[in-house]
């Protein structure tokens, strides 16, 4: 679109765009949904940003009247009947002829998936058979029956597709089976994020353009000797609608059951960052020394950056000792955004 069109879109409140793109009024140093009731400003007082992200790096804040953090980027109802679609039925398969009958255009959707889930809509569907597979066989299904089942008519295929995502043959899954790890991609208002977890509970939450994010994928399935799928289970649901409470400003508190692996000495950092209350903040010093360790300051900050579940394991809440913001997996900009949205929710 033109920035012409977009000012059309945001002029007569096109709901049709509504999450698409966000408009920052110059004047007032506010950004708005294209849907937003408020008086539209002059065209000259407008600049368009694609994401949330953007509008707040270029310094704007979130209209009070349409909530831009709040509503934006919610699932497309026609996607999210097509995802029940695939998650209802492992068997699914769809080609790209028949996705433009039913109204879809492939690349569009292509485009879709690449950003929310990491993968194309027809890998989505490819692991999910998997994952289906992958759960039948633990569940001490043959091998045979798991790949009927999910679609496959080759037993070659099957074990050829099994191999490539799950990292091991059907058979060596029988006999040895791994532990499941499920992650669950979301949009938040600071970006798209990531939840990964165990049947036990939640074991990572992240945003998902952080760099380390693979290397932390990697790390979590060695140390819980298990297989990332994607897929939901209630942590990943809880964890999804908390966060997305919190964002709102509705929730201050987090009762997510976690499964996060560490050291001892990161297990008793990670829960004095727990015990910091909401709007609140301490200096590594201070966490150091509420562990009883106050001569560990350096070690207490590599904690601190090994932890995996961001906002609610809350290490943006530790500051330096002269009060200046200090790295942040997420980035700077969140963690100042957070700090600050907390203060105003207090």
């Amino acid at each position: 679109m033109t920035d012409e069109q977009k000012y059309t879109a945001l002029v007569e409140k096109d709901a049709a765009y509504d999450g698409a793109f966000f408009a920052g009024v110059k004047t007032t140093g506010i950004f708005c949904r294209t849907t937003c009731s408020a008086r539209k400003p002059k065209r000259e007082n407008v600049t368009f940003y694609d994401t949330i992200h953007d509008a707040l790096s270029a310094g704007y804040r979130p209209c009070k009247i349409c909530r831009p953090m709040e509503s934006a980027n919610q699932i497309p109802s026609e996607i999210a009947s097509l995802l029940g679609e695939v998650q209802a039925n492992p068997q699914f398969r769809i080609t790209e002829w028949e996705l433009k009958q039913r109204g879809f255009d492939p690349n569009t959707l292509r485009r879709w998936f690449q950003k929310h889930y990491g993968m194309t809509f027809q890998a989505f569907c490819r692991m999910n058979r998997i994952n289906t597979a992958f759960g039948a066989i633990k569940d001490g299904n043959s091998v045979l029956d798991a790949a009927l089942t999910s679609g496959y008519s080759s037993a070659s295929g099957f074990a050829s597709a099994f191999d490539k995502i799950i990292g091991t043959a059907p058979g060596k899954a029988k006999k040895e089976p791994k532990n499941v790890l499920v992650y669950q991609r979301f949009d938040a208002p600071l970006g798209p994020m990531v939840a990964v977890a165990s049947e036990q509970g939640l074991s990572l939450l992240e945003f998902g353009d952080r760099r380390m994010l693979e290397s932390e994928f990697t790390d979590l399935q060695k140390r819980l000797d298990a297989v990332l799928l994607p897929g939901k289970n209630e942590f990943t649901e809880a964890a999804v609608q908390q966060i997305l409470e919190y964002f709102a400003g509705t929730r201050k508190t987090f009762t997510v059951p976690l499964h996060a692996p560490g050291t001892e000495f990161q297990q008793r950092v990670w829960e004095a960052l727990r015990q910091i209350p909401f709007g609140e903040i301490r200096s590594y010093g201070e966490l150091a020394q509420n562990i009883g360790e106050p001569k560990a300051v350096r070690a207490v900050g590599t904690a601190n950056g090994m932890n995996r579940l961001a906002i609610l394991i809350p290490c943006h809440r530790v500051i330096g000792a002269d009060g200046a913001l200090t790295g942040y997996g997420g980035g700077l900009w969140r963690k100042d955004w957070l700090l600050q949205h907390e203060r105003e929710h207090l």
